[in-house]
């Protein structure tokens, strides 16, 4: 068992920053809460419904962003993101290409993906934090591989989103500089099993 009584809630506007040592359930919380796996005891409920009963409604609700970019290698920027939105939320290719350039990629739009540095593949699954995307964003690692500027950039946009009324729950070992009102932080250390 990783923890137990847990107990938190999210709210619009709310960000959950959640810390801990390696191997004290960061990634499997994350995972939890995306229903990409199921607790053992307890319940997660998104909009007052349990997880587990929303199946496919979860992609409009919530977006899941992995430590890894989650990217296909041989495709370029805006095939990944005109893919990754396939699956839930159609884009077009103007609103693709105003992604890529807002997380730094105008010119590589039509490239490989392997041949990006690994901070603009990042760049890349990043990129759907700029599409017409769900409330929710949960993102596991976002800072990794990033630059200075990547950094400062992700983090206001970030917090922009929760001003607006969206929410996110990421983990990072990186201190955030720019945090939203509704911003907290847990310690997954403290409630170990």
């Amino acid at each position: 068992m990783l923890f137990e009584n847990l107990d938190l809630q999210l709210s619009a506007g709310d960000m959950l920053q959640i810390s801990g040592p390696n191997g004290s359930g960061k990634t499997s919380l994350l995972r939890l809460l995306c229903g990409l796996m199921r607790p053992t005891h307890g319940e997660i409920r998104l909009n007052g419904k349990p997880l587990a009963e929303q199946g496919s409604e979860l992609a409009k609700v919530l977006l899941w962003i992995g430590h890894a970019a989650g990217i296909k290698d041989l495709l370029s920027p805006e095939e990944n993101l005109a893919w990754l939105c396939a699956l839930h939320q159609p884009a077009e290719r103007p609103a693709i290409w105003q992604a890529l350039d807002a997380v730094g990629l105008r010119g590589f739009e039509d490239v490989a993906c392997h041949t990006l540095s690994a901070g603009q593949q990042r760049r890349v699954a990043l990129a759907r934090l700029y599409l017409d995307s769900p409330p929710l964003w949960i993102l596991d690692e976002p800072f990794t591989a990033l630059d200075k500027e990547g950094v400062a950039q992700l983090e206001a946009h970030l917090a922009a989103h929760c001003e607006q009324g969206g929410m996110v729950v990421l983990t990072t070992h990186h201190s955030l500089g720019h945090k939203p009102g509704g911003y907290r932080e847990i310690n997954l250390g403290r409630w170990a099993a």
